[in-house]
C-alpha cells in the first residue's frame, strides 16, 4: 500500500530539515494521492525538477521514485518554473515543494 501524499510530504520536509536544507510547502494538491514534483534550487543559478518516475521503475521496498523533468542535469530556475507551471496545467491537484541546497542534494530516490 503506498503512502498518502501528505504523510510522504511532511516527512521530505522533515528530512530535508534534519540534513539542513531549506524546504518549503508551495502547493497543497491532493491529499490521498496527488502527484508530487520538488523543485531544487542550488541557489547559484542552477535548477532542478524531479516529478514521479514511470511506475516500471518502481522496486518492492519503495514507495515514491522520482526522475528529473529535464535531460541536462542543471536549468535555469526561469525554465524549472515554467516546466511547473505546464504540470500544474494539466494536473491542478498536484503538490510542490521547493528545496534550497547550495550542495544540490534532492534526498529522493531517482531512477536512473
Amino acid at each position: 500500500m503506498r503512502l498518502r501524499a501528505d504523510f510522504w510530504v511532511s516527512a521530505y520536509l522533515r528530512r530535508c530539515a534534519h540534513e539542513g536544507a531549506v524546504a518549503v510547502l508551495r502547493r497543497r494538491g491532493a491529499a490521498e494521492a496527488g502527484a508530487i514534483f520538488i523543485k531544487l534550487d542550488r541557489l547559484d543559478g542552477a535548477a532542478a525538477v524531479f516529478g514521479p518516475a514511470p511506475q516500471s521503475e518502481l522496486k518492492e521496498d519503495q514507495d515514491r521514485v522520482f526522475s528529473r523533468m529535464h535531460r541536462d542535469p542543471w536549468i535555469d530556475p526561469a525554465e524549472a518554473e515554467l516546466k511547473l507551471a505546464r504540470e500544474i496545467s494539466f494536473d491542478p491537484d498536484l503538490w510542490i515543494i521547493e528545496t534550497e541546497d547550495r550542495e544540490g542534494r534532492c534526498f529522493l530516490d531517482v531512477a536512473e
